[in-house]
């Protein structure tokens, strides 16, 4: 408890849901409420919305209100109200979850420009092998399994044991890792 405040400072965390997230009657509104709650004003805020929107591409709709853009670009925002807070770590719940395949693609996209450390909760096993080079698997609130993501998901006796699954036909050894 006598730390919360300063891992507050520290941590973002984008919910599973962006409506969950996201409750102002615009977009730069719910972007700025974070900074502006934590003391920041006038050209300071305006600056840490703008780079924060233009971080996950939504710029352009500053103005408009959440609830009329799509999924995609809902959980674009809410990852852009955490980003307005400049933590050290952005923590994601199942951040490819109800993403279309061009939407998965952008966050992605947008994960891996980021320069903070990003810690991601997800059962999307083949999202996890594109974007985390080390993976744990949880058990029971127990650390079961910490390694590179892609061997992880190859022992197969590991994943039967855990109850995880990839999806029918992919095998995480026939794919190559970029640089």
């Amino acid at each position: 408890k006598q730390h919360m405040a300063q891992i507050r400072r520290k941590v973002g965390i984008v919910f599973q849901d962006p409506d969950d997230q996201l409750f102002m009657p615009t977009v730069r509104e719910d972007v700025a409420f974070g900074p502006a709650a934590a003391g920041l004003a006038g050209a300071e805020l305006e600056a840490r919305v703008d780079r924060a929107l233009a971080q996950v591409g939504m710029a352009e709709f500053k103005g408009r209100p959440p609830h009329h853009l799509s999924f995609g670009q809902r959980r674009r925002v809410a990852v852009a109200t955490v980003l307005a807070m400049e933590p050290e770590i952005l923590v994601l719940d199942e951040p490819s979850s109800n993403l279309d395949p061009a939407s998965r693609r952008e966050l992605a996209d947008i994960l891996r420009s980021l320069d903070v450390t990003v810690l991601m909760v997800t059962h999307d096993l083949p999202y996890a092998l594109e974007l985390c080079p080390r993976s744990l698997i949880l058990s029971e609130g127990v650390i079961a399994a910490d390694g590179r993501t892609g061997e992880l998901l190859a022992d197969d006796a590991l994943m039967r044991a855990h109850r995880l699954e990839l999806p029918f036909g992919f095998d995480p050894r026939s794919v190559t890792m970029g640089a």
